[in-house]
């Protein structure tokens, strides 16, 4: 394994240690952050992708996404192990979730909601419409790889730009569906959910389970078009 892959790896972990955690701290029963708010949530997980950024990136770039290392690698802006990272980043997602639920555990199993539980791991819509629902994701992700191949791509861009787009993407336009944005974030903690024994928890909501993988690959696929384009 090389080093570039090890800190996809790393960095997706802390992603979704940060990340997972906020939306735990938001919700969970008992917690000292219970009821914090969406802009709790939307700055958590922008500056958890600036940490995870800021230590994955002398050495990978720090996608941490697979719809980053599939849009930079349309736009020819990456020619690495698309494959290699994209594995990195879905296995460091689930290490990220499985540390989140060891943390907050003791408040996962005095939380009586399941869907409070289910929504600590992966995303949902606010209101089921599998259509809209799809676009929503496809616009998240297209502003979000736009605007890092806008600025030179992921590792020239730094990760206090790309943590910014995160947190406007998370402000404005992730009401709908709680922008995943990126399939490793999504599906990784989606199965970590699905594999634990976790106290009076639900199905994984798989039905769903592909919008937030799919969709983001369109997306990028789009905003690395566009960028060739222009």
């Amino acid at each position: 394994m090389g080093k570039d892959i090890l800190f996809e790896f790393i960095g997706t972990a802390i992603l979704i240690l940060f990340g997972g955690g906020v939306c735990a701290n938001m919700s969970l029963k008992d917690t000292k952050g219970k009821n914090g708010g969406w802009v709790v949530i939307a700055f958590g997980w922008g500056l958890g992708v600036f940490v995870a950024a800021f230590i994955a990136a002398p050495f990978s770039g720090a996608h941490l996404n697979p719809a980053v290392t599939i849009g930079l690698a349309i736009a020819g802006s990456f020619n690495g192990n698309i494959l290699g990272y994209c594995i990195a980043q879905l296995l460091g997602a689930m290490v990220g979730a499985c540390l989140v639920y060891i943390m907050y555990k003791p408040h996962f199993d005095v939380e009586d909601n399941p869907d409070v539980k289910l929504g600590v791991f992966c995303t949902g819509p606010a209101i089921k419409a599998i259509f809209y629902n799809f676009i929503s994701e496809v616009i998240g992700t297209f502003v979000l790889i736009f605007g890092i191949l806008m600025v030179g791509g992921a590792e020239i861009a730094g990760p206090l730009p790309v943590a910014l787009i995160i947190v406007a993407i998370g402000m404005s336009l992730g009401g709908t569906t709680g922008y995943a944005i990126n399939p490793a974030r999504d599906l990784g903690p989606r199965l970590v959910h699905f594999l634990l024994p976790i106290k009076g928890k639900r199905n994984s909501n798989w039905s769903y389970a592909w919008v937030p993988v799919v969709a983001p690959i369109v997306g990028c696929a789009l905003a690395a078009l566009l960028y060739l384009a222009v």
